[in-house]
């Protein structure tokens, strides 16, 4: 079992780069299914969704026609949530009359979601959908931001890797480690 520092926790390879795939793949063939006719616009989430939704596209059905745009936002000053999300690098794509799907690398609370969903709603998007690499449920605060697609639910637990920091740092391991106590 491979093993890292960082910042002085130690983390424990808990995701090995096949699971991820696997995972991945699972949710690539979902949305495949259920997009088979239509023409999705992906909204990655950055910065931690860029790992995930490269994989994630490429694994599509070849069949699917979709566009990708980002977005960045945040909803902390420092290491408190102010409870908004402030558009860091906003959408520039149009999402009316669009099936929407946003990437996000892992949901929690589902802050960022919630308010997401209901902005592009009211830019006029067709169908809002959530796929995330990462579902904690025990976290979840708010109904409506519960991912459509899942690649795996976790604890509580901090994770890194494959998108996930630590500090702006770690996104680029190719499994995802946990912190062991």
């Amino acid at each position: 079992m491979r093993s890292i520092d960082e910042q002085g926790y130690h983390f424990e390879e808990w995701l090995t780069p096949a699971q991820i795939a696997k995972d991945v793949q699972q949710v690539a063939d979902q949305i495949s299914a259920d997009y088979k006719d239509k023409e999705p616009l992906f909204v990655i989430v950055l910065n931690g969704a860029f790992v995930f939704a490269a994989d994630l596209i490429r694994g599509l059905d070849k069949d699917i026609r979709c566009e990708e745009t980002f977005i960045r936002v945040s909803s902390y000053y420092g290491m408190q949530t102010t409870g908004q999300l402030q558009f860091i690098v906003p959408l520039q794509q149009v999402v009316e009359n669009r099936d929407v799907i946003i990437v996000e690398d892992i949901v929690d609370t589902g802050l960022t979601i919630h308010q997401l969903k209901a902005h592009l709603r009211g830019l006029g998007a067709s169908s809002v959908r959530v796929t995330t690499m990462l579902f904690k449920p025990n976290k979840l605060e708010y109904d409506d931001a519960k991912p459509d697609y899942i690649g795996r639910e976790v604890t509580d637990e901090f994770v890194i890797g494959c998108g996930l920091d630590f500090d702006g740092f770690r996104r680029n391991l190719d499994a995802i480690y946990k912190v062991k106590e």
